[in-house]
């Protein structure tokens, strides 16, 4: 029997009372379920009960008395025709994706199926459960022929493609979205009207015309029935219709409550696509201070004294998911208005703005229903509700395509190409859809915007962006690689595309304007986005940071007080937030051209949200700020700095070296291709390349080489890398995981087993003479040294911000010479030092006075800022002495190691062991982001994940290991007194 109570020891329950919402009649497992299911048995239960789980292990269904006798509620089955099958699968390590996840569901839709519905959390669980139900029905199908026309018009009238894996499961997902959210819609238009409600006529009920097209072109027999869709459908509208109305409707007023319908719902119905594309609900707080930023900065920058109630401020949000920013613009400009004593006509100036001139697009159907429905809601409240022929200025588009740029359907040439194309059939096929696309392009093209601001999506999306969209960051690379010497960068997360969109529109088209974000903070002064803050210099007058930190990688969520710093969007329904650091950027051009000036400000703690609206409040507010001084020589970082002069004259260690420094290998496949056990590597990869074994032979013993990524087909990468090798002793090379953690890793680069084999890098391992690793800058707080010397292949992530390395010596086909460039061997001349190319002991002695400068304590306190912001920069010493006496500080190094004495600190690894006398300052030494010896104990090295205990070799390596930091730790002084007088002696370049 189930009841409603949870932890309810059956003895205690009262005799002769009946369950609270029903039992659960099992039969055996061979047996099949009708047998039971139409037993005498099973009939009194319902009699009794009227509600009975049924199954045989393999099958369930939910049994319900009606009004018309038995009912079936609810099924779920493993789709085993018997018992045999049913044992194979439960002994299986491969079982179908999701089905714990759909089965679990079931059991506690089951559970609660007598329960009462009246939160809005509660209704969200049902319809994300029986959503997630349908979309896994969904995506068995190898193809969807019956929507192929509705896959065109849909790719049309949104502005993207459904290209790839990601782009065919995002088309899948928006079916399932359309369906579910469409059905909910129209419950809650019938709900308030207090009529019954039939899911079959819920198309009747849509009042945004895009969705009750795609609603009904969905929602038809023919094609749910062939994908099974109508049996989920019908469930959650049996759900709908067992939800306390009024209960319902008094909570759903709150506006936080419809956080409940989009953030929560996707991360229950589609995890991966919501990870995929970044998206979070923002803390209402959040938009509060944005909205009000926005509306000050109107009245005090541009001159418009009504702020965002002025009628020429056209307002757009470009992702605005469940509505948040339009409805919070709507209540500042209620607010204003009121002020003005302009009560009576209040009502309809907010509909004609919620209608026109404050809009917001959308590119997933959920959302943009929840949208529609809150604009309309506070409307409704305000006493101006929308007609049946009124719509609210929210749209279902690509907001990063469709702004008549060159070659853009918006152009003379498109728009003859599209009069003649498919954009008139889209027309005559699907009318509200051309409507809706045409629409959101007049907010394109056509209205002069002077605000965008809103929460962009963080993560890159493959597979649903055209061309028009994939060149819109090309401005923000220019000069990258040849300019500022960045060849690695990533700018291809969905967030930087809404600024590049934000700054045309405003700084180009506009002319004038404002934009707030909050985002990603990594732009702020990453080196990869030295060309975008440049740009937005050199557009804006005026910009504000707020850096609300929060990040898990540089700082572990950790303020520098010691206390903890969450993000910002972690809230009571999502306590983990998100990992990445946060900030909100505000921007303002005001029309011909001035001084830029920047400003910033650090927000750290648990208080951070409720601190930006206090702040709000300040007689000064600027004076919470630090000026920013972006500059060439700090690549324009928005985050202030105290960089000496001294410091910035030095030479980048990349400019040491004739060739730029190569990126580390990176795998990307589950460690399978990475071990500390050489013999458990060679056995794994032997079996990888057997001929005679079949995929399923090796599938359980190859790790993550048998599990599919972005572009790695397992089964397809295996059978072409058998075909063209074999397994190679030689592949397998010692391999630098992290400071001071040497494994092994099987390298080849002709077989693509790796996610990057870097072949460059491999090519030049046998004559390398070793690599100084660093990084483009520090990302961890705290960092550490950020350099580090290896004689073995290195990891892509060794250091935290990816780690590089630098070979002593360059082998180009048959020579090899020393890794200097052009100023180095001057300045080696110039000292009256030996040709490096024929001296080795030349060769390396830039590099280990590298080393003995990056070590020094005193380096690293006094340069902090320069050194994170950008590549480590050292001094060259102007005497041959001092460069030797450098190099052999560093050198001397290991034999320091070993003479190490113990200290104070134990180290437990488990009940039974533990290292004993480490020194905390030793346990505490950090490489590249990484301290050392924890990362080295504690990421991989458990039991549970090592999957066996320590072996003596292991054990004796960190005990040596932890002597080498020790050392390092004992020659701070040598090494400080190294650097000082380096630095005083520095021969200007």
């Amino acid at each position: 029997m189930f009841v409603a109570r949870r932890g309810l020891d059956l003895a205690d329950w009262p005799q002769g009372r009946p369950p609270d919402r029903g039992v659960v009649e099992v039969d055996d497992i061979p047996t099949p379920l009708a047998t039971k299911r139409n037993s005498a048995q099973v009939k009194r239960y319902l009699a009794e009960y009227g509600l009975v789980l049924v199954t045989n292990y393999r099958d369930f269904v939910l049994l319900g008395r009606g009004a018309n006798g038995v009912e079936e509620r609810e099924r779920f089955s493993f789709d085993c025709a018997d018992a045999e099958a049913f044992f194979a699968l439960a002994r299986s390590t491969k079982r179908p994706v999701g089905l714990a996840t759909r089965f679990a569901d079931f059991l506690q839709r089951v559970l609660l199926h007598q329960a009462a519905l009246a939160r809005p959390e509660e209704v969200a669980f049902f319809l994300a459960s029986y959503a997630r139900d349908a979309l896994a029905r969904v995506e068995e199908r190898a193809a969807l022929p019956a929507f192929a026309a509705l896959r065109g018009a849909l790719q049309e009238a949104l502005g993207l493609t459904f290209d790839e894996a990601r782009g065919e499961h995002l088309f899948r997902s928006t079916l399932v979205q359309t369906l579910f959210y469409g059905l909910f819609s129209a419950w809650v238009e019938t709900a308030r009207e207090g009529k019954p409600f039939d899911w079959r006529a819920a198309g009747w009920h849509l009042h945004v015309p895009f969705v009750s097209t795609l609603f009904q072109q969905i929602a038809t027999r023919d094609k749910l029935k062939p994908l099974g869709l109508e049996e989920p459908m019908s469930w959650a509208a049996d759900a709908l219709n067992r939800v306390d109305r009024d209960a319902f409707f008094r909570a759903f007023r709150d506006a936080e409550a419809v956080r409940y319908f989009y953030e929560p719902f996707l991360q229950a119905f589609d995890p991966e696509l919501r990870r995929q594309l970044g998206v979070w609900y923002t803390p209402r707080e959040i938009v509060r201070y944005m909205v009000e930023r926005v509306d000050r900065v109107l009245r005090e920058e541009l001159g418009l004294a009504d702020g965002l109630a002025d009628e020429n401020v056209w307002v757009l949000d470009p992702c605005c998911g469940t509505g948040a920013y339009p409805v919070e613009v709507l209540a500042r400009i209620r607010r204003t208005l009121a002020a003005k004593g302009e009560d009576a006509l209040i009502a309809e100036d907010l509909k004609k703005a919620a209608t026109s001139r404050i809009a917001g697009f959308e590119i997933m159907p959920a959302p943009y229903v929840i949208a529609h429905w809150q604009v309309g809601h506070l409307l409704r409240e305000a006493g101006a509700p929308l007609a049946e022929s009124e719509r609210a200025a929210v749209y279902l588009t690509n907001a990063l395509t469709g702004w008549a740029e060159a070659g853009d359907p918006g152009s003379a040439d498109g728009q003859k190409e599209a009069a003649e194309g498919g954009q008139a059939g889209l027309k005559l096929v699907f009318p509200p859809l051309a409507e809706e696309r045409d629409a959101a392009r007049r907010v394109k093209r056509d209205r002069p915007i002077l605000v965008i601001l809103g929460n962009p999506p963080y993560n890159a999306f493959a597979g649903t962006s055209p061309a028009e969209e994939g060149g819109l960051v090309a401005p923000y690379k220019e000069g990258l690689q040849k300019l500022w010497g960045i060849r690695k960068f990533n700018l291809d997360d969905l967030y930087v595309r809404f600024f590049r969109v934000a700054e045309r529109r405003i700084a180009e088209q506009t002319g004038r304007g404002v934009v707030c974000f909050i985002s990603n903070h990594s732009w702020l002064w990453y080196p990869s986005f030295v060309v975008m803050r440049e740009r937005l210099l050199s557009r804006f007058d005026r910009i504000w940071i707020d850096n609300l930190n929060g990040s898990k990688f540089e700082t572990g969520k950790v303020a520098p007080d010691g206390s903890p710093d969450p993000s910002v969007f972690s809230t009571e329904a999502n306590r983990e937030g998100i990992q990445v650091g946060t900030a909100i950027a505000l921007m303002v051009k005001r029309g011909g051209r001035a001084e830029p000036r920047a400003r910033y400000r650090d927000l750290w703690g648990e208080r951070k949200r409720e601190e930006l609206l206090e702040s709000l409040e300040a007689a000064d507010f600027d004076a919470r700020y630090t000026e920013a001084v972006p500059t060439a020589e700090n690549r324009f970082a928005f985050r202030p700095g105290e960089v000496g002069g001294a410091y910035a004259s030095w030479p980048r260690v990349t400019e040491l070296s004739a060739r730029p420094p190569f990126n580390g290998l990176m795998e990307k496949r589950g460690g399978a291709l990475i071990d500390d056990d050489c013999a458990a590597l060679a056995a794994r990869m032997r079996t990888y390349f057997d001929p005679q074994r079949s995929w399923h032979e090796v599938e359980s013993a190859i790790g993550g080489l048998s599990l599919k990524y972005a572009s790695f087909n397992p089964t397809a990468i295996r059978r072409d890398a058998v075909a063209r090798s074999h397994f190679q002793d030689k592949a397998i090379t010692r391999y630098f995981v992290r400071p001071f953690d040497v494994g092994f890793a099987y390298a080849v680069a002709h077989v693509p087993l790796w996610n990057r084999a870097r072949p460059d890098l491999l090519r030049q391992l046998p004559t390398a003479g070793g690599f100084l690793a660093t990084r483009p800058a520090g990302v961890a707080n705290p960092e550490g040294v950020p350099l580090a010397w290896t004689n073995v292949l290195g990891d892509n992530d060794a250091l935290r911000g990816h780690a590089y390395y630098t070979p002593m010596f360059l082998h180009d086909g048959d020579a090899t010479r020393a890794n200097l460039s052009a100023p180095a061997r001057a300045w080696l001349a110039a000292l009256g030092l030996p040709d490096p190319d024929s001296d080795r002991d030349t060769a390396v002695l830039p590099w280990l006075h590298a080393l003995a400068i990056g070590y020094s304590p005193a380096w690293l306190a006094e340069n902090e800022h320069g050194i994170r912001g950008d590549w480590p920069r050292i001094p060259l010493p102007g005497r041959a002495d001092l460069l030797r006496d450098s190099a052999a500080d560093e050198a001397e190094t290991a034999a320091h190691a070993a003479l190490l004495g113990p200290r104070t600190l134990d180290v437990v690894l488990n009940d039974s062991a533990y290292w004993r006398n480490i020194p905390e300052h030793v346990w505490s030494f950090t490489i590249g982001g990484y301290q050392v010896l924890k990362k080295w104990v504690s990421s991989y090295r458990e039991r549970p994940l090592l999957g066996r205990a320590l072996t003596p070799a292991e054990l004796r390596y960190v005990r040596d290991t932890a002597r080498r930091p020790a050392a390092l730790r004992l020659m701070a002084p040598a090494l400080d007194a190294n650097y000082r007088a380096c630095a005083q002696a520095n021969r200007p370049s």
